[in-house]
């Protein structure tokens, strides 16, 4: 029990952040909140880090909050900590993928939509499990679900709290992709390389643009994607895409000012 409960590993530009409370199938106590907190902003914040990869140990994503230990901290206090977290993955500059195995139920799913992309396997089961534990959504999934599958499919699921799985929330919008279990690892891999290759500045712009523009006018929209071009044009990025086009080549994207 004296192992984190947070894991990083890095490979290459990609660095793996994995719950690691494999004995509570990785649901998250109170003292872990914060800690994944950190461990997220320690990896935007890493200059190598061109992608970031969220999952869980041993064969569960993550169980939600582990509502089993009394913390002896107020509920309010408590549901902070959690909202700090929720706030700092969705502000993450760096692109996520959520690698989910086994369940993601309660904040464990949320956690997951919250990532840009989520990698299923085939044996990945989902809940909002709250109604059924007498709580409501939590970790933005009032925020996320009607989004992401429109408000009746959204209810259907809060309200229910029935277990959704792997092929269903694919169908529903609610998983980038299904795989099987034992290619999970690997399709996850090259998934991560290729956003890793990618131009880091305007894949941030580019996630920024399309989080904010869900809730943006049309005329917002266009003048966000205006400056975003603006601090594209500024980078090295565009011109050595430019310069791989007309010579029939790949680019290689660093991310770095194109000023004097």
């Amino acid at each position: 029990m004296d192992e984190p409960t947070v894991l990083v590993s890095h490979s290459d530009a990609v660095t793996t952040i994995t719950l690691n409370r494999p004995h509570r199938k990785n649901a998250i106590d109170t003292g872990t909140w914060p800690l994944l907190a950190e461990r997220l902003r320690e990896a935007d914040a890493d200059e190598r880090t061109r992608a970031i990869v969220l999952t869980g140990a041993d064969g569960d994503f993550c169980a939600g909050a582990d509502l089993s230990v009394e913390s002896g901290l107020h509920p309010l206090r408590r549901m902070h900590l959690v909202n700090r977290t929720a706030v700092t993955l969705h502000e993450l500059e760096t692109p996520t993928i959520a690698k989910v195995d086994g369940v993601a139920v309660g904040a464990g799913w949320n956690l997951a939509l919250g990532c840009d992309l989520v990698a299923a396997s085939d044996r990945a089961r989902f809940s909002q499990i709250f109604a059924k534990r007498g709580l409501s959504l939590d970790f933005g999934g009032s925020w996320l679900l009607p989004k992401l599958v429109g408000l009746q499919q959204a209810k259907r699921i809060a309200l229910l709290a029935d277990f959704v799985g792997a092929e269903e929330a694919e169908r529903l919008g609610l998983v980038t992709w299904v795989k099987p279990a034992a290619e999970l690892d690997a399709f996850v891999d090259d998934t991560a390389a290729a956003l890793a290759a990618g131009p880091p500045v305007a894949l941030a712009q580019t996630k920024a643009l399309l989080n904010e523009g869900v809730d943006a006018t049309l005329r917002e929209a266009l003048e966000s994607e205006a400056r975003a071009q603006a601090v594209n044009f500024g980078t090295t990025d565009a011109r050595a895409a430019f310069e791989a086009f007309r010579n029939k080549t790949e680019p290689e994207f660093t991310g770095e000012w194109g000023g004097p």
